[in-house]
């Protein structure tokens, strides 16, 4: 099957996917996902960027926990890919573990022929109870962070959950993880993870996870408007938010499809601007979605709607992982840094 048919399929198939799943626990659904072929999408940059992020968009308007865990395990697969290690994506549920905490490093130790061993531990990992395989980033003496493969069925690996407090994205399976001398495997050299391409298209494509998130938002907004009468004295406050949101979701969708345009039209070009542009782009209009439907709906979505309470809830902890000072600071650098000045004109 070519990656096109792939993904048409997968894009078909999704929906009612998604729908038959139910209440079962996201680690399940997760594996229901890879085992039918529907998490396993054409990696961005090969003419295929917009139908990949409608399919994270897609999980993410049904769960936010499962879009989480669904969109580290195809990054994972994009960036086997990428470092020439397709081999090793059959059957597994990958996680992506690449933050780095204070206080905490994971070290890599090389044994030679005895192989790459690690020792350590990584902090708040996402699927961490339930996937198969990880990919991390550890460190070797005197190198930068490098990108390793480790199975996390291995009796050196130890999963933490005493310190996780969360109560929001709680669906996530996220905890500590801890390495003893755990054997791993090295992908590519010292810094390939941060230098190659994908590592800005894969940044950006967490923004159609955060659009299919505020889209849902916007859905419970439009049933309540509809529903309601117009000649009730809060319709037009909630058409009004309507509006509104309907401006925001809609710049939204069109950033990410020029995001998605650029990065198949340049993939082998730095994306940094595109990617930081888009992330501050959708999580700014994110914010501003679920103030506006907060406060047209007032408390009638968070206290009758468990569906909408957990969106409300879960969202703002999804964008955590965006430090907005921090990013427009860096996409303005990588601005200035440019030969030409921004293309601001229409």
């Amino acid at each position: 099957m070519t990656d096109s048919q792939n993904l048409f399929s997968t894009a078909q198939a999704l929906p009612g996917a998604l729908a038959s799943m139910g209440s079962a626990p996201v680690i399940r659904q997760l594996r229901h996902l890879v085992d039918n072929g529907l998490a396993d999408l054409p990696p961005p940059g090969t003419g295929r960027t917009l139908e990949r992020w409608q399919a994270l968009s897609l999980v993410a308007g049904h769960d936010l926990s499962l879009a989480r865990l669904y969109e580290s395990h195809t990054d994972a697969l994009a960036i086997l890919r990428e470092l020439g290690c397709e081999e090793r994506i059959r059957g597994a549920v990958w996680a992506m573990w690449a933050a780095e905490s204070p206080g905490r490093r994971l070290e890599a130790i090389d044994r030679g022929a005895a192989g790459i061993v690690l020792s350590g531990s990584k902090a708040s990992c996402a699927g961490a109870l339930g996937a198969t395989h990880a990919l991390l980033t550890a460190w070797l003496p005197g190198q930068q962070p490098q990108l390793m493969a480790v199975e996390l069925d291995h009796p050196s690996v130890g999963i933490h959950t005493n310190d996780w407090h969360a109560v929001d994205m709680t669906d996530c399976g996220s905890a500590d993880v801890s390495f003893h001398n755990t054997p791993a495997t090295l992908l590519g050299s010292p810094g390939d993870f941060l230098r190659r391409g994908g590592y800005w298209h894969g940044s950006a494509g967490i923004a159609a996870c955060w659009h299919g998130g505020i889209r849902a938002v916007a859905q419970v907004l439009y049933a309540a408007v509809q529903q309601c009468p117009p000649s009730h004295p809060i319709h037009a406050t909630r058409a009004t938010a309507l509006g509104r949101v309907d401006a925001l979701l809609s710049s939204t969708a069109a950033v990410l499809r020029d995001s998605a345009a650029w990065i198949d039209a340049h993939p082998g070009d730095t994306a940094m601007v595109v990617a930081l542009r888009t992330r501050r782009a959708v999580e700014s209009g994110a914010r501003r979605v679920l103030e506006e439907t907060g406060r047209a709906l007032e408390g009638t979505a968070f206290n009758r709607s468990a569906f909408f309470a957990r969106l409300a809830a879960d969202l703002p902890a999804f964008m955590r992982q965006s430090q907005v000072d921090r990013d427009e600071a860096a996409l303005a650098g990588a601005l200035l840094a440019q030969e030409t000045p921004p293309r601001w004109a229409l």
